[in-house]
């Protein structure tokens, strides 16, 4: 063969060899070793879908794995829950990606209080999230200033979401992730949240403790603060109360409480406080107690907020403008306020539902 003809040849071949190394890198990059695409600009955009989601009696296939997550800020490993949707595991799929909710146990709780109560199987499938419950004993889930054991805000903000970046196939994003939780978990997913908007760009509260300082003598708060007489300025500044004169809107946020939670003032007084801040967010006032009935039933409430606050962004990741109204508007507000005129008889409610901001509403 002339050698003018074995110089084409060669190069061709070597051309072809090149071009499926690079495929075959990029594949691996993508779908190897539970990683995740980076996330693109507005510049480098990708289509960004949500994975099919199979029939729900195929939950039974998915596992609820404990995972144990080293922090080195606490120099211990903690305990996980974690639920992928039964989409996950389609072989089919093996390149999907899939949002992220971080779900928040309250006090004297632990990481699997929300398993026992609800099918977390079949919630993550039917969502297609890949639901994650940590444990944070008494914590408040903030960075103790006292004990340098709990360490929850370093937690939830860097260490648990780098794990499951990197373990688990999620878009990486903060449009990408929620967190919520009931109780000392509400404070903690609002605490957490609105001190890293880069890291969770949704967050929610069911029947939260948000204003600590109001409950000087319970649920251990002692233990992470030092005793409240001592240590009043630490209190204040632990509190999600006051962050609100920090806030800046862009956050989607869903807060809610019972009429009859002992938190209900507290909830009330921090809906007023956004309202003053003018930070938009979804609030509501329901027929309950501190219980796990409500919780149960306000979970179902926060995954819808959620649902839109990710499809809206997916927009964003695929260099579109989301349309943070529409997200507010998913769940009704509802105001079931209490009665307080009479301080003998009985508490009576009254009742007005809007798709509005509710600062026209009068305790």
């Amino acid at each position: 063969m002339p050698k003018d003809k074995q110089k084409f040849w060669l190069n061709l071949l070597t051309g072809i060899g090149l071009l499926t190394a690079a495929a075959l890198i990029a594949y691996y990059i993508i779908a190897g070793s539970g990683s995740a695409p980076a996330v693109p600009s507005s510049d480098d955009t990708v289509t960004v879908a949500p994975a099919a989601a199979p029939p729900v009696e195929e939950t039974q296939t998915v596992p609820l794995d404990t995972v144990a997550v080293h922090s080195d800020k606490m120099g211990r490993d903690i305990k996980n829950l974690v639920v992928v949707p039964a989409q996950y595991l389609d072989k089919s799929q093996p390149a999907a990606c899939y949002p992220v909710l971080v779900l928040l146990h309250g006090a004297d709780g632990n990481y699997v209080d929300w398993s026992q109560r609800v099918d977390l199987k079949q919630i993550a499938t039917r969502h297609g999230v890949i639901i994650v419950c940590p444990d944070a004993d008494d914590s408040w889930y903030f960075d103790s200033p006292v004990n340098p054991r709990s360490q929850y805000e370093t937690y939830l903000s860097q260490e648990l979401i780098h794990y499951i970046d990197c373990h688990y196939r999620t878009y990486r994003s903060p449009c990408m992730r929620a967190i919520t939780g009931l109780s000392m978990g509400g404070h903690g997913a609002l605490w957490t949240a609105l001190r890293h908007p880069d890291v969770y760009w949704s967050c929610g509260s069911m029947s939260g403790g948000v204003n600590i300082v109001s409950v000087p003598d319970r649920f251990g708060l002692d233990k992470v603060l030092g005793k409240f007489a001592q240590n009043k300025e630490s209190w204040q500044s632990h509190s999600v109360m006051s962050l609100v004169p920090t806030l800046k809107p862009g956050q989607n946020i869903i807060i809610d409480d019972g009429d009859r939670d002992f938190f209900y003032d507290d909830n009330l007084a921090l809906h007023r406080a956004l309202l003053k801040q003018g930070i938009p967010h979804n609030f509501s006032i329901r027929p309950g107690r501190h219980a796990w009935k409500y919780w149960v039933e306000s979970l179902g409430l926060h995954l819808k907020f959620f649902d839109e606050a990710f499809a809206q962004g997916r927009k964003v990741m695929n260099g579109g403008k989301p349309d943070q109204r529409a997200v507010l508007a998913t769940v009704k507000q509802t105001m079931q306020l209490r009665d307080t005129t009479a301080d003998a008889a009985p508490a009576t409610t009254t009742t007005k539902t809007t798709n509005q901001p509710t600062d026209t509403i009068q305790k």
